[in-house]
């Protein structure tokens, strides 16, 4: 009988997307273990032009991947709201979020708000309360300073949970 595969740790990515504050967090999965990392949040001032501002993001995302070098990165998918101007804005440093990985080679799976509170809370339209409580049991030694570093973690915890059924459809998907 041939010995089970040796797991390798898999170090996930998970960005916030925001033209204010772009949270980031890193974790680690292996089997059902999380590890944290690392997280934080790039945030350009508020003054900057728009460009100037996608631009500081992207540099702070770049920064990121390469002082933690991720394998896999994950992105919140942008909820449409009654601010159409703000929505595309959101919607630009968005698609920032998803060009820093992709310039790394590395895939990033794409999740919704409700999907990402629904696997690390339970329930599909829970709180930030409820989201930093959920953290300090599933991460203890994780501490974002900000709400948007903690949705980062969120959203990489969401990855881990699904990225087994995001890697198949890829493969279905390329098939």
């Amino acid at each position: 009988m041939a010995p089970p595969p040796i797991r390798q740790p898999v170090r996930i990515l998970g960005i916030d997307p925001g033209l204010r504050r772009t949270g980031w967090g890193i974790i680690e999965t292996e089997g059902n273990r999380l590890t944290f990392v690392g997280c934080g949040s790039v945030e350009p001032p508020d003054d900057l032009p728009l460009a100037s501002r996608l631009l500081a993001i992207h540099e702070g995302l770049a920064a990121v991947l390469g002082s933690y070098q991720p394998a896999e990165a994950a992105v919140e998918q942008t909820f449409v709201n009654k601010d159409g101007v703000a929505t595309l804005k959101l919607g630009q440093a968005r698609g920032v979020a998803m060009l820093a990985p992709a310039m790394f080679g590395i895939s990033v799976a794409e999740y919704a708000p409700n999907q990402v509170k629904k696997t690390v809370v339970g329930a599909g339209h829970a709180d930030k309360n409820q989201i930093a409580v959920m953290l300090k049991i599933l991460l203890p030694k994780a501490d974002p300073k900000s709400p948007d570093a903690a949705d980062a973690l969120a959203i990489a915890i969401t990855h881990a949970h699904h990225r087994a059924s995001v890697e198949l459809r890829l493969k279905v998907a390329g098939a």
